[in-house]
């Protein structure tokens, strides 16, 4: 039983109000799952030519030292610290980026990349969590948001939600899939690399796998009705949006609430209770094997 919740603005005037509004949520989920929470933020007022990486620092890691040592071999950094996460941009190559954090710093883990995208993870009480990143002074376009019920995996960061497999895509889940070991050999067998033993990031595998080869966000969750056995209610987000699907037994809950200004997805209706003129929305359950997507 874990959390999920998710809000895209619709009216630029409120992105500042984002991370106010997501921090609340993922508060009220805390009950849904104790053990550790993470939230995904886009903001797409970033350089088109940067890429943010989005790091979880080991205690052993001297910030001071590995900053020098980016800025040695790679263009236009700057970093941002904000608790045990780094964000860092940069104008060189993703790939190259990535292959020096995998295989000089073990003790560094990449947890999302992409022109809008920041993630931020860790285990403990989902309120803590929200503090220790301050997501209530982010701003943004769409976020979205975890609160874990360890059942499958470790509690440990790496298996902390959201997943991110992908530039600027993330998923977050409730659920859990019954043939993520055989799909995660295939994935692995066309290149794919996972951190954890979670089937969530199996399932980001699979999205992200879709979303290169130029399949819509809406498309790719139909296809994976097919793909993906098991009780499962996701949240995927790109930089342009984010999309909800429940299996379609539909067993894990969803309700979502839509105004002229917002969309707002969450577990439990309480997480988007305080929302403003949320008793104007248009307010539901998503249909199973339906999939709902909000895009710019």
């Amino acid at each position: 039983m874990c959390g999920i919740v998710g809000i895209f603005i619709k009216n630029k005037k409120l992105e500042n109000n984002l991370g106010i509004y997501l921090s609340k949520m993922i508060d009220i989920m805390s009950s849904r799952g104790p053990d550790s929470a993470g939230f995904a933020i886009y903001n797409s007022t970033n350089n088109k030519k940067l890429c943010k990486f989005s790091l979880c620092l080991g205690k052993n890691i001297n910030l001071s030292n590995f900053v020098k040592d980016i800025k040695n071999n790679f263009k236009d950094i700057k970093t941002k610290k904000i608790s045990d996460h780094l964000i860092v941009t940069t104008s060189s190559k993703i790939e190259s980026f990535i292959n020096f954090i995998n295989n000089k710093y073990k003790d560094i883990s990449i947890v999302g990349y992409g022109n809008s995208i920041e993630i931020f993870k860790q285990v403990g009480n989902p309120k803590d969590v929200v503090k220790k990143f301050g997501l209530i002074n982010f701003k943004g376009s769409h976020g979205i948001g975890h609160t874990r019920m360890a059942t499958e995996s470790a509690i440990t960061t790496n298996g902390s939600h959201p997943y991110s497999t992908g530039q600027d895509e993330c998923l977050v889940h409730n659920g859990s899939l019954s043939n993520h070991n055989n799909l995660r050999r295939i994935l692995i067998k066309s290149g794919k690399i996972f951190d954890s033993e979670n089937d969530t990031e199996v399932a980001a595998g699979y999205i992200s796998s879709k979303l290169i080869k130029n399949f819509s966000l809406k498309d790719t969750l139909k296809q994976s009705l097919k793909d993906l056995d098991g009780f499962y209610t996701f949240i995927a987000g790109t930089k342009n949006g984010f999309a909800i699907l429940r299996d379609e037994i539909a067993c894990k809950p969803a309700v979502i609430a839509e105004t002229k200004d917002y969309v707002a997805i969450a577990s439990e209706f309480q997480a988007i209770a305080h929302l403003p003129n949320v008793n104007k929305a248009k307010i539901f359950e998503p249909q199973p094997g339906v999939v709902y997507a909000w895009e710019n």
